[in-house]
C-alpha cells in the first residue's frame, strides 16, 4: 500500500488548474509515477450535486474530495486535485489532515484575466445574474488566495505546457 502525495491545485475558475494538471499527469505517467486527477467539477457533477455554493456547502464539497484523496492515495504516488477551494480555513483543515503529504499549489490568475478567458462562460452568466454566488466574482463568495502555498503557477506569466513541467518537477522533487 502506498501513501501518496496530495497536490491540491487551487485558483479561480478559468485559471488553468485542469489544463495544467492534465498535461502534468501525462508527463508523470511517462516517468512511471502513478498519478491521477480528482477534478472538482467532476466530483460536483457526479457525487455532490446536491450541494450549493454557500460557504458551508463549498467546504463540505472540499471535505468530500479530501475523503476521495484518502482512498486513492493508497495506490497512487500522487493525487492531483483541481478544485477552486476558495477558503483558507478548509484548505488548512485539509493540510492538517494530510500533514507533510499535502502540497498546496496556487494557480494564479487575476479576476480580469479569468473573465477574459471564461472557458465555461460562467463569468458572463454571473454578470447577467444567471449564476448566483460565483466564487471570486460575487461579493458573497470571495476567493481567498493562499498566503503561503508550496508552489505558485502564474498563468499570466507562463504558458500551460511550461507550468505543467514546473508542476511535474515539483511533484517529483516532493516524492523523492
Amino acid at each position: 500500500m502506498k501513501n501518496g502525495l496530495i497536490v491540491w491545485l487551487t485558483g479561480l475558475s478559468g485559471s488553468g488548474k485542469s489544463t495544467i494538471a492534465n498535461i502534468a499527469v501525462k508527463k508523470l505517467k511517462k516517468a512511471n509515477i502513478k498519478s491521477e486527477i480528482i477534478d472538482g467539477d467532476a466530483v460536483r457533477s457526479l457525487t455532490t450535486k446536491h450541494l450549493k455554493f454557500s460557504k458551508s456547502d463549498i467546504s463540505e464539497n472540499n471535505r468530500i474530495i479530501s475523503d476521495v484523496c484518502e482512498e486513492k492515495r493508497k495506490y497512487l504516488d500522487v493525487v492531483i486535485v483541481t478544485v477552486i477551494a476558495p477558503f483558507k480555513e478548509i484548505r488548512k483543515e485539509i493540510r492538517d489532515r494530510f500533514g507533510k503529504l499535502y502540497k498546496e499549489v496556487y494557480v494564479k490568475a487575476s479576476l480580469d484575466t479569468v473573465i477574459k478567458r471564461d472557458p465555461k462562460n460562467l463569468y458572463e452568466k454571473a454578470r447577467q445574474g444567471l449564476i448566483k454566488n460565483m466564487i471570486g466574482f460575487s461579493k458573497s463568495v470571495p476567493y481567498e488566495a493562499p498566503d503561503n502555498p508550496d508552489l505558485i503557477l502564474d498563468t499570466e506569466r507562463k504558458e500551460a505546457d511550461e507550468l505543467a513541467l514546473d508542476l511535474k518537477k515539483f511533484v517529483t522533487d516532493s516524492i523523492d
